[in-house]
């Protein structure tokens, strides 16, 4: 492995403090001590603003990325190569189209996947998934 990769229930699962918190808590910490950090897909990114906006409002949605700002995660832009593997994904399966830019980024880059998303079961055997407690 190569990596890790979070998917918007691992960064909401952290920040809510919601179980799986402790783990990702670890992972951020591993992340900094070794400076290596997390990868997030900009669709990912875009979720997790998305999903506190509408429970929160804007301004606590600004103040989230702030936060994510802070930590040792990597934001990773989706070019053509990144899309086309979510593409494949999502043309196969019952996942949404920005969790399929998760699974994408852990395939392209050899990653394991931090998620607790049970759409995801349908790439696990495709991608390495650490699996967070269910919410």
């Amino acid at each position: 492995m190569s990596g890790k990769v979070l998917d918007s229930y691992g960064v909401i699962a952290f920040l809510e403090n919601e179980p799986g918190a402790d783990k990702v808590a670890e992972l951020i910490k591993s992340a900094r001590d070794k400076d290596r950090p997390l990868l997030l897909s900009v669709v990912n990114w875009g979720e997790v603003y998305y999903i506190v906006h509408r429970a929160a409002g804007k301004e606590a949605a600004a103040r989230t990325m702030r936060t994510i700002d802070t930590l040792p995660i990597q934001v990773i832009e989706a070019d053509r190569t990144l899309t086309q593997i979510a593409a494949e994904f999502k043309s196969s399966g019952k996942m949404s189209y920005a969790d399929c830019f998760a699974a994408a980024l852990a395939k392209a880059r050899k990653a394991e996947l931090i998620t607790g998303d049970q759409e995801f079961k349908a790439v696990e055997d495709e991608i390495e998934i650490l699996w967070l407690p269910k919410k």
